[in-house]
């Protein structure tokens, strides 16, 4: 094959991946978006309101929950002044709250708590339903199918209010399946 021809192809295979929301060609970390931006197509009959249960689980409520007495009173005990604004806390009650800045889309917003991205990844490049509607191609643009290790990088012993993690019955506990028509 000639060294035009290969060059063609690579440019063919770049552009195409763009124009489907390819992260591969652009060099970038793609953007949190927040869970609003999942609400509209992740909260209708179809999709088996996956929006509304997580709503109504206690990641929605994990920034919220710093700003209780019982919080005050750890971080005190941990000599922590605020836990809504010490790193400490809020790396695991806020999603994506150590990414830089350039990464968080205006939609953004740390008091989402533990969201969607916390578990599938930053949503920018596998939002668009093209991408979402076919799983292979969501994945290849960021998509993050959770295990129990991203669990466990919050729900560990360095948790100040630690529990025994018992992945399985906290994955239960949380499920959002799509209803099987």
């Amino acid at each position: 094959m000639s060294l035009n021809k290969l060059l063609i192809l690579v440019i063919v295979a770049a552009v195409s991946a763009l124009l489907i929301g390819g992260a591969a060609f652009s060099g970038e970390k793609p953007s949190y978006v927040g869970a609003v931006k999942c609400k509209p197509c992740h909260n209708t009959t179809k999709s088996g309101k996956q929006y509304s249960i997580w709503a109504g689980n206690p990641h929605a409520k994990a920034y919220e929950t710093l700003l209780s007495d019982h919080s005050q009173k750890v971080a005190k005990e941990m000599d922590i002044a605020d836990p809504a604004k010490s790193e400490t806390c809020l790396k695991c009650h806020v999603t994506a709250y150590s990414a830089p800045a350039e990464q968080k889309a205006e939609t953004y917003k740390m008091e989402e708590g533990v969201s969607c991205e916390a578990c599938h990844g930053p949503g920018e490049l596998y939002k668009t339903m093209k991408v979402m509607k076919n799983r292979e191609l969501a994945l290849e643009n960021g998509m993050i199918l959770p295990d129990e290790a991203l669990c466990k990088g919050c729900h560990n012993p360095e948790s100040p209010t630690y529990k025994e993690f018992k992945f399985a019955e906290a994955a239960e506990q949380i499920a959002h399946p799509t209803p099987t028509e």
